[in-house]
């Protein structure tokens, strides 16, 4: 059953991913359709998930599930990845793929491969200081007081 993101306790477990382009206006509204539909028939093992999105930057969807009402499943999960690979399809975008960075350069969201993120940091393009996403974070709580963060107290440090 979908719901209001800020509805969502904060011990919500999330997952964050990450496009390799940013969505246009248009395609955001799409998104944001089919993900209410996805989520108003998500369920595990016959119970109605609690879930809720967000979209961020035009860039990142961030899927959101209570599980203090009912914990997303293997099955469950799968659901969710199988909804994330048809809108790589439907858009021609990466969501999946863990081995590329995100960042910002002032107001912008860059998005690189790891191993151009390592250059950009060996060239001093890119400095502990840069804000980085890290998404990794598992619940509400550490999105919000961790997903956007320098990258000197993320696993990017180990770049610098």
């Amino acid at each position: 059953m979908y719901i209001p993101f800020e509805n969502l306790p904060e011990e919500s477990k999330i997952w964050i991913y990450q496009s390799s382009r940013k969505f246009s206006e248009e395609e955001i509204a799409d998104i944001e359709k089919d993900l209410i539909e996805f989520q108003t028939n998500w369920s595990a093992h016959g119970t109605s998930l609690e879930a809720s999105f967000l979209i961020k930057y035009n860039r990142f969807i961030v899927i959101a599930v209570n599980q203090e009402v009912q914990p997303a499943t293997g099955c469950s999960i799968d659901k969710s990845v199988e909804f994330i690979q048809n809108l790589e399809q439907k858009y021609s975008v990466d969501l999946l793929d863990k081995m590329n960075v995100a960042f910002k350069q002032g107001e912008f969201v860059t998005y690189k491969t790891l191993i151009d993120f390592k250059k950009l940091a060996k060239e001093k393009a890119v400095s502990e200081n840069t804000i980085v996403f890290n998404n990794l974070v598992n619940t509400i709580e550490e999105f919000n007081e961790g997903w956007e963060i320098p990258a000197s107290e993320s696993w990017h440090s180990r770049f610098f």
